[in-house]
Order: structure tokens, then sequence, then C-alpha cells
């Protein structure tokens, strides 16, 4: 049995960068003591979710890769020797910027990055506002803890994505995550947006027999513009496995730090059970590279 200990950190982020970051490291220390060879973190985790609002100030957060935050994560997965899974806001070049995930190996150098390739444009979620679309597909990266399907929210939608990634070897998907609540909508509406969110992911696990860690963050966040309640971030960060299994669900409502084993051979005894990929009529399928057939 080939076992992976996966750590998760669910974090209600302030303003203040330097004291998320400094939570966050306090975090990666304490699930490496607890046995973590992999840490993911949320999307956007240096900072709040800027995206509220479109305000060309927010630019200046951005940084290049390499950069201050893979400096400081690159030391910590050195530190630790852990895998880690970061979220940064990539300054590409004056005027291009990208929703980039970058893997930091356990040494602290960079293992490989994926920059968002779906961006979604929603009121209080306005990210083509700062981000081009990603430009590096959808490739797995290879780390000394296994290869890394690693994706950023919108992504998790998708299922192209997740079979891309998984036609390509990935041993798990990975979704740094930054979703939450409406404040005008209705309880019930709310929870069938949460159940969805839930549902779709769990569904690219059994789809593909694949493993899936998705992290969001929790807590309020104020519009800063005035126009919205803001959002409140659902958390509901979850670990399922191939057959769409929770592992391990937090709460809506509270931070957390937890570790959580996944048992990588698992996939391949479950693709035996459901040989979906040997199943798949890929000599007719040339429509789905049409927008709308």
């Amino acid at each position: 049995m080939r076992q992976l200990k996966v750590g998760i950190i669910q974090q209600h982020n302030t303003a203040d960068r330097e004291q998320n970051k400094e939570r966050l490291a306090a975090g990666i220390r304490e699930l490496a003591g607890r046995g973590a060879e992999l840490i993911v973190l949320q999307e956007l985790h240096n900072g709040l979710y800027f995206c509220q609002t479109e305000n060309v100030n927010e630019f200046d957060q951005a940084e290049p890769i390499p950069g201050p935050s893979t400096e400081f994560y690159g030391a910590l997965a050195k530190e630790c020797k852990v895998v880690i899974v970061t979220s940064l806001f990539e300054r590409r070049a004056p005027g291009l910027y990208h929703n980039t995930a970058v893997v930091m190996e356990r040494d602290g150098s960079i293992a490989g990055k994926y920059r968002k390739m779906h961006i979604p444009d929603d009121p209080a979620y306005y990210e083509k506002f700062y981000f081009a679309p990603g430009d590096l597909g959808f490739h797995p990266i290879d780390t000394s803890v296994g290869r890394l399907g690693v994706l950023v929210c919108w992504d998790q939608w998708y299922p192209e994505a997740a079979r891309l990634m998984a036609m390509q070897g990935a041993e798990l998907l990975i979704y740094p995550t930054a979703i939450g609540y409406e404040s005008s909508d209705t309880e019930e509406e709310k929870e069938r947006q949460r159940d969805a969110w839930t549902t779709v992911q769990r569904g690219h696990a059994v789809a593909n027999g694949l493993p899936v860690v998705t992290v969001n963050r929790t807590g309020h966040e104020t519009d800063p513009s005035g126009q919205t309640n803001g959002i409140q971030f659902w958390g509901s960060s979850m670990v399922v496995g191939p057959q769409g299994e929770f592992l391990y669900r937090a709460p809506i409502d509270e931070e957390v730090r937890e570790v959580i084993t996944v048992d990588l051979e698992r996939s391949e005894q479950v693709r035996r059970w459901w040989p979906f990929f040997r199943d798949r009529r890929i000599d007719s399928y040339g429509d789905i590279l049409k927008l709308f057939a």
C-alpha cells in the first residue's frame, strides 16, 4: 500500500498579508510535525480575495515567479521537508498577470507551476479584470510525493480539465479554491450551490478513479466598494477517494489544519472495477473541441 499523508490549511484571511503568511507558516510546521508529506493551501492565500472589485491598485500585490513568495514557501518546504502547493498572484510582465499555482519541492526548489485556465467574471468574482487565462495547458507536476494534477478553483467545474490531467498520469487532483455565498441568496439556494460544488468534484474523482484534494478559505470578507455585503466563504475543504468517498470534509465556518491519509494504490484497483478509460469512445468525441455543437 502506497500511502500519502496530505495536509490541508483552511484559513480565514485578514488584510494583514504578513500575518496571514506567518499563520500559514505555523500551520505548515504543525502539519509537517504531524507527518504530512504534501501540504495544500487555499487560492490566493497570502491576502484577502481582492477580486470582489475592479481596482488597478490591487495589481501592486502581484509578484514575479520566482519571487518573494516562492522564496518564503520554498524555505518552509526545505525546513519541513514537505511538498507545498501554493497559489499566487503572478506578475509575468507589465500589464500581464496570472492566477498561478506553484508547487514547491521538499528541497525548496520549484517543482512546477500551473496558470489558472478558466477565469470567471461574475459579481464579486471579477477575475477577468486581473488575470489572463493560463497558457501552460493541463499538465501534471512531478514531485517527490507523486504526480500532482494541480488546477485552481473555477477549473474545478470542468470535466475536461480533470480528464486531461488524469490522462497524463496524475495520481491525484488538487484544487486551491476561494468560493462562498452571495449574501442575497436564500438559505436553500446557498446550500444548493455548496452541494453542487461538492458533487462536481466528487464526480471528477469517480469519473477518473483518482483522489481529489480541495482547499477552500473560510470566514467573511467585506466588499471594499460597499456594493455588496461581501463574501461568506463556505470552507468545506475536502479530500475524497477515487470512488468519491469522503476521506475528510471540513466545517463551513472554522479554520482547519488537518492531515488525511490517501491510498494512492487504490486508484489502480478502482479503475479495474470501473474501466472508464478502456471504454472511452475517442473516435466519436470530435465535437468536444467546438464551443457549441
